[in-house]
């Protein structure tokens, strides 16, 4: 297990929780996610989120823009590097 801080936190959005800034990563190994300690914005509350709840939040300047208006990805990009029938593209 490790316990990493951020520095600087990281402005992200937690599903069903809001907008916060996250500043401390909890590994607890290769069968867990992430989890990820984090400041709420609006009620200050600290929340342990675990990875697939977590998301940026929304950055014109570096590209990240809300869900709706994000561009598909490329073609030939696979989630994961795996292509639809599981085998690794070389």
């Amino acid at each position: 297990m490790s316990f990493i801080q951020l520095n600087p936190p990281l402005p992200i959005d937690i599903q069903d929780k809001g907008k916060g800034y996250a500043f401390a990563v909890i590994d607890y190994g290769p069968e867990h996610n992430l989890i990820w300690v984090t400041g709420l914005n609006d009620s200050g509350e600290i929340w342990c989120a675990p990875n697939p709840l977590v998301r940026l939040q929304t950055n014109w300047t570096m590209g990240r823009l809300p869900l709706a208006d994000a561009p598909a990805p490329p073609i030939g990009w696979h989630h994961g590097g795996a292509s639809a029938n599981g085998v690794k593209p070389s």
